[in-house]
């Protein structure tokens, strides 16, 4: 398949990185739909937060090609593919645990991005309403003037879920979103997720089978920096290689 002009959110063709002559992704290609959720799981090792750094610039392809809205990613920087639309979350919450929820989401707004136009950034009535509404769907209404540092472990991811979604990315990229959460959490959560594909595309990484299967469209399983299996999570949780492979353990 030519990803030249696609339909597709993202294309990703051929990807490999090698690290010290050991490929931990290796000529790896899959794509994604428009408000899709892609979770990508697999055993330790098996490069699913390494693609998440190569999509971001973070890790420098070896060869390959990651197309995003038809645009080449490999030779952008980090922040151009942000500006570009990607956002991504990491595994640990990084909210500014001395800032208010309010605070760190208005922290997140595009125009703030940069000091010089932090000086001039006004706290306008469009600014205040985009906060607001944001804080609604991330569940922190009630929580808009708490510090960041008083909120559960579950509220930060929210918090930080909130802080992308301000930035209103079309691909967002989620590492465990649903780490260390309690069950009623886990199921806000996924209710989240859903809501929020009905605008964006989202991959997401993630080991609990269960989550999985509340929010995915299509599931992508790693090994060994390729892809074993491809399909739905019922197809997936059936496939005799990954049972053996990750679901045995």
């Amino acid at each position: 398949m030519n990803a030249t002009n696609t339909d597709f959110v993202l294309a990703v063709e051929g990807l490999t990185v090698s690290f010290d002559g050991f490929r931990a992704v290796d000529d790896l290609s899959f794509y994604v739909d428009r408000n899709e959720i892609r979770v990508v799981i697999g055993p330790n090792g098996a490069g699913k937060t390494t693609v998440l750094d190569l999509i971001c610039g973070k890790t420098a392809a070896t060869q390959g090609s990651i197309k995003f809205m038809n645009r080449e990613l490999t030779k952008l920087s980090e922040p151009d593919i942000v500006k570009a639309g990607v956002g991504r979350k990491f595994q640990t919450p990084s909210v500014y645990t001395d800032l208010t929820v309010f605070e760190n989401l208005e922290i997140s707004y595009p125009n703030s991005l940069s000091v010089f136009k932090s000086l001039m950034f006004k706290r306008d009535a469009e600014v205040i309403r985009h906060i607001e509404e944001t804080a609604a769907r991330i569940y922190l209404s009630e929580l808009l003037h708490t510090q960041a540092d008083l909120l559960s472990h579950g509220q930060k991811q929210w918090l930080e879920i909130g802080m992308l979604l301000i930035q209103k990315p079309q691909l967002l990229m989620l590492d465990e979103p649903v780490a260390g959460m309690s069950v009623a959490e886990r199921t806000q959560t996924a209710a989240l997720l859903r809501e929020i594909a009905k605008e964006h595309t989202m991959i997401v990484i993630e080991h609990d089978m269960q989550f999985v299967a509340e929010i995915a469209h299509k599931v992508t399983v790693l090994h060994q920096g390729k892809i074993l299996a491809e399909g739905s999570p019922e197809k997936v949780k059936q496939d005799p290689k990954v049972i053996e492979v990750y679901l045995g353990h």
